[in-house]
């Protein structure tokens, strides 16, 4: 059964409350639905999040093997691949939500917000994903404000999220048409650590 994107965002949101209350059914990991799942894959939502260890997808939305699409970068820093690979699972795999996953003290979004106050890069390859991360702080100044100034750090994350929700719609002619002709939404999550919560931030499209 093909879920419509309320379905697919209400299923994950039971999942969440029950991980939140320690009752997971952990669904879909025995061996005959390993068994179902070697030849084709039909997961009902993508969600893209943050490598962050302390935030695995399937664990924190109580899912099983074969029902979620996950692909994840340091703070959820979106590429070319990141998008090709969403696309894929909305158009292939017939997902009907991507969610975009970031979770409360976020070290990559720390780490933009110091290197847009002091001027401090972080080295080697780190610096590809502050870069990725800058813009969603640069988006928060208004007239008369230094930008990333005058933000704290929870409302600097969840601007963060919203920017990435805009990209993949902009972004993706694909995404955008999924999601204006209602086969697909597009919902920001914010993962709180320390109590288990997922809450939604921004959306596109329909997840009532």
């Amino acid at each position: 059964m093909v879920k419509t994107p309320a379905q697919a965002w209400q299923d994950l949101h039971a999942g969440n409350a029950r991980f939140m209350a320690g009752t997971m059914h952990h669904p879909s990991q025995d061996v005959q639905r390993r068994h179902e799942l070697a030849a084709a894959q039909s997961p009902f939502a993508v969600i893209f999040g943050c490598s962050d260890s302390r935030v695995a997808a399937e664990i924190i939305f109580d899912q099983g093997l074969g029902d979620v699409f996950v692909v994840r970068t340091a703070g959820h820093v979106l590429d070319t691949t990141v998008i090709g690979s969403i696309e894929y699972g909305i158009d292939v795999l017939g997902a009907s939500l991507i969610v975009v996953l970031a979770h409360d003290h976020c070290g990559a979004v720390a780490a933009a917000h110091h290197t847009l106050t002091t001027g401090e890069q972080p080295t080697g390859f780190v610096r590809a994903i502050v870069d990725r991360v800058l813009p969603s702080i640069v988006k928060t100044g208004g007239p008369g404000k230094e930008p990333g100034l005058a933000i704290n750090a929870e409302e600097l994350g969840r601007e963060h999220v919203r920017h990435t929700v805009d990209m993949l719609y902009g972004y993706s002619a694909h995404l955008a048409a999924a999601v204006d002709e209602g086969r697909c939404a597009i919902v920001g999550v914010e993962y709180e650590l320390h109590d288990g919560r997922a809450s939604v931030i921004d959306s596109r499209g329909d997840i009532r």
